[in-house]
């Protein structure tokens, strides 16, 4: 099968420079609806599905591949090779940061860039880093989804996506959430809260933007001072966003922040 059926890869926009979105756990790429529109006009948008996510094919899905983030990774330069992207800018929410990270270090003529949105190496704290959860919660955590997996996703969503204000936003990703294959779910979500990628940020050639939210759960500001001093080009964003998802909750404050890292 075609690696642009399998990931249900969509391209808009113009442009000769390639700006690929990819979306974090749970979710599809219809959670990039509100910022890559912005960029349409200047680049060749590249919007994709992870295996096991929204529109992908599912048969595709493989327990064995998917068990390390560098599965995703492969994904994500195949789907580079297929278009011909050199020199692109990639856009990574949440764990979809490091496969982004990953990528770049693997097959280094395919991005130039990489913008990083809450992203985080690990969720563990450990030693002195503060990954935002001790090594108990997230076991009781994915103890929980296995359990009651729709449970946990309306429990859940509303930790993750903050802005306790707007229900509406809660409930898309608890929808989103909710629509995932469990099994591919649950697995997903181990090798999103159980990896450890701390080791390759420092390894990081390319320029790259991390936007951080002032106040996330997931992925707390420790977490992004600690990703900017490990990455050597790497420029920090504290964004007034709040929660883990600012391309749904602050679309606008995510795109002012690219365009003043892309054209500074």
């Amino acid at each position: 099968m075609s690696v642009l059926k399998r990931n249900n890869v969509i391209t808009k926009g113009v442009g000769n420079e390639v700006m690929m979105f990819a979306h974090g756990f749970g979710c599809d790429q219809n959670m990039w609806r509100f910022v890559y529109p912005a960029f349409e006009d200047r680049f060749k948008i590249i919007l994709f599905d992870h295996v096991g996510a929204g529109n992908s094919d599912l048969s595709a899905y493989s327990f064995e591949k998917y068990d390390h983030l560098e599965g995703y990774a492969n994904d994500i330069i195949e789907i580079a090779n297929e278009l011909n992207v050199k020199d692109g800018i990639f856009v990574g929410h949440s764990v979809s940061a490091i496969m982004g990270i990953i990528a770049a270090d693997k097959s280094p003529h395919i991005f130039k860039t990489l913008i990083l949105v809450s992203p985080s190496p690990s969720y563990i704290n450990q030693d002195n880093y503060i990954g935002g959860f001790s090594k108990e919660e997230i076991n009781e955590l994915l103890d929980s989804m296995n359990k009651n997996h729709l449970g946990w996703s309306m429990s859940i969503a509303p930790i993750i996506m903050g802005n306790p204000e707007r229900e509406e936003l809660s409930q898309e990703l608890s929808n989103s959430f909710c629509k995932t294959d469990p099994d591919i779910a649950k697995h997903f979500a181990r090798t999103t809260f159980l990896t450890d990628k701390r080791d390759i940020l420092k390894n990081t050639k390319v320029s790259v933007l991390i936007l951080q939210c002032s106040n996330d759960i997931i992925a707390p500001v420790e977490v992004g001072q600690y990703m900017h001093d490990q990455i050597p080009e790497s420029t920090l964003v504290v964004m007034d966003a709040t929660g883990h998802c600012p391309n749904l909750s602050a679309p606008e404050e995510t795109i002012q922040s690219i365009n003043n890292f892309l054209y500074a």
